[in-house]
Parts: structure tokens; sequence; C-alpha cells
């Protein structure tokens, strides 16, 4: 990644600090953008901070949003809603941003987490916004292919020691880890190190894709609905 320009916003995140750090390590000129710097929900903002760096070689937006999770009876629609409305403008808000300077070649990473593949209780907004940027990970792809732009979504199950996983699972994380196929769930150099893999030439050909970075937990869904529902009862 040597002489590659690199923006990641949300990089103060447990996450985009640790994709941060994996792309500086590789030789990468890192740019790692806070909510204090630009929130990714104005347009304007994080379109400032992309004229400013001028041409862009990866992008990634790693910003995260409180929400609750419940019931569907428990919940407003506001508060279903929040996390998709959100999550997804953001997404695209980014991209927007950042596409106009994407050097040919480029490659605009994108997040979601295995809840976009496991219909269980408690989970409608944020899980349908995960499986939403998957699918606008497609069509940004489509997009922005004429370019010679990349675009590839990577998914992660629950990191341990992460906000939002000990938000969402508490101590009780560590039992997802039987419902992988590796008996373990993903760290965040693990998840690092695919991103700076997958924004590299030795993967110029992967485009539209998400790459499944769960330990083997999509291929066993059916156990994980289970296990999820026991946790949060």
């Amino acid at each position: 990644m040597n002489d590659k320009t690199v923006v990641i916003f949300g990089g103060g995140g447990a996450l985009g600090g640790a994709i941060a750090g994996a792309f500086r390590t590789a030789g990468a000129d890192v740019h790692a953008v806070g909510h204090a710097r630009a929130d990714v929900l104005d347009q304007r903002a994080v379109a400032a901070v992309a004229g400013e760096l001028g041409e862009i070689d990866v992008a990634l937006n790693a910003a995260a949003f409180p929400y609750r999770p419940g019931p569907f009876a428990d919940l407003t629609v506001d508060e279903i809603l929040f996390p998709l409305e959100t999550i997804v403008r953001a997404n695209v808000t980014v991209a927007k941003a950042v596409a106009p300077h994407m050097r040919p070649g480029g490659t605009l990473l994108t997040l979601s987490t295995a809840g976009a593949r496991f219909a269980r209780p408690g989970n409608l907004g944020f899980g349908t916004a995960c499986a939403a940027v998957e699918q606008l990970t497609q069509r940004l792809a489509a997009e922005l292919g004429p370019s010679g732009v990349r675009v590839v979504c990577l998914r992660p199950h629950a990191i341990p020691g992460t906000p939002l996983t000990t938000k969402v699972f508490g101590a009780s994380a560590e039992r997802l880890t039987e419902n992988t196929l590796l008996g373990r769930l993903p760290t965040l150099q693990q998840v690092a190190d695919t991103a700076v893999f997958v924004a590299s030439d030795r993967a110029a050909a992967i485009t539209g894709a998400v790459i499944d970075v769960t330990c083997g937990s999509a291929i066993r869904a059916h156990r994980f609905d289970q296990a999820v529902i026991g946790v949060l009862d």
C-alpha cells in the first residue's frame, strides 16, 4: 500500500482504528476522520474532507451509531428505522463524497455484520440495515465500475471487546463461538488485515462482493439464531 491515500470515516472507533492501523503498517498514507471533524451524515462536511485529500485510493465508512435493540412490540417505528436510515445514509453520503476523487484502481470499502444473514428477534432495524449495506455494495460497484473503482463489503461477526459487541451481547458474547466453524470469533486485527488485502492489487478482480469474516458463522445460521435468542433471554 505504499504511496496509497486511505481515508477512514469513523476512524476513531475500535474497528475503524484497527483498520487504520493495518493500512499504516502496510505503508499507506492514512487519514482517520472522527465525528468531531466530519459527521458522516453531513454531505458537505464529508465532501470537504474528500476535497482536501485530492486523489483517494481507498475509502471506508466505519462510523457506528448507537441503537436500541429489543423486541418488535417494544420498539417505536422511529427506533426500528433509526439504524436503517442512518447507516444507509452514511454509506451513501461517503460514497457520493469520495467517488469524484477516487483514482482508477481504487477501492471503496463498506462494513456489514453477520446480522445481515440472520433473522432473529430483537434486531430488526440493525439487521435490515446490514443487509441493505450489502445490497448497496453491489449496486455501487455497478455505478463506479466504469471509473475503475472497486466496491467491496466486509462482513465480520461479533468482535470480542468492541463496544457494539459488548452492548448487544455483553459477557455472553463468547457463547457465539460454538456457532462458528472455527470455534472462535474474528479479532479486530484479522478483520483489519482482510481490509488491507481486499484493497490491495492482489484482490484487483474482486468487486461487488461481500467478504465473510465471521469464522464460518454464516454457514451455521440456523444454530446462531438459537444461541442469540438464548443470550437475549
